[in-house]
């Protein structure tokens, strides 16, 4: 029974977050149901934030938000996000991530939801590695 328990565990995949600093610098976690991809290109300099729903589109909506919430609650919204690979993934660009990344960092789970849609993120273990992507030569947090 032990040795089946142990196989089990070891077949599941470990979703963690990552990060990398290099020319693009890359902050991402696999729920399983959704992915969360950040990247910042220091030579522009620009964030983008990209979250994809395996199972689901998103719908055209008027806005997208996102949620942060455990001690340091944020709560962020913008107009300015546009859908690709069949609305599957929604991305956001901007100059400034400050908020998303203090959100990632010092809080337990995020949010990321139109009127329609909503995916979730457990912020565990990711604090390390948003200090890790914050890093990047030159980032700018505004």
């Amino acid at each position: 029974m032990r040795a089946i328990l142990t196989s089990l565990i070891l077949a599941t995949p470990a979703f963690a977050w990552e990060a990398t600093v290099g020319d693009i610098c890359t902050l991402s976690h696999d729920t399983g149901a959704a992915t969360i991809f950040l990247t910042y290109d220091p030579s522009a300099p620009l964030y983008t934030l990209t979250v994809t729903r395996k199972d689901q589109v998103w719908a055209q909506s008027p806005w997208f938000a996102m949620r942060f919430e455990g001690r340091n609650p944020i709560e962020i919204a913008t107009p300015r996000h546009v859908l690709s690979d069949g609305g599957s993934a929604l991305t956001v660009t901007d100059t400034g991530f400050g908020n998303v990344l203090d959100g990632l960092e010092y809080n337990q789970v995020a949010y990321a939801f139109t009127q329609d849609g909503v995916a979730e993120f457990p912020l565990i273990d990711a604090a390390p590695q948003v200090r890790i992507f914050r890093t990047c030569a030159g980032a700018h947090l505004s």
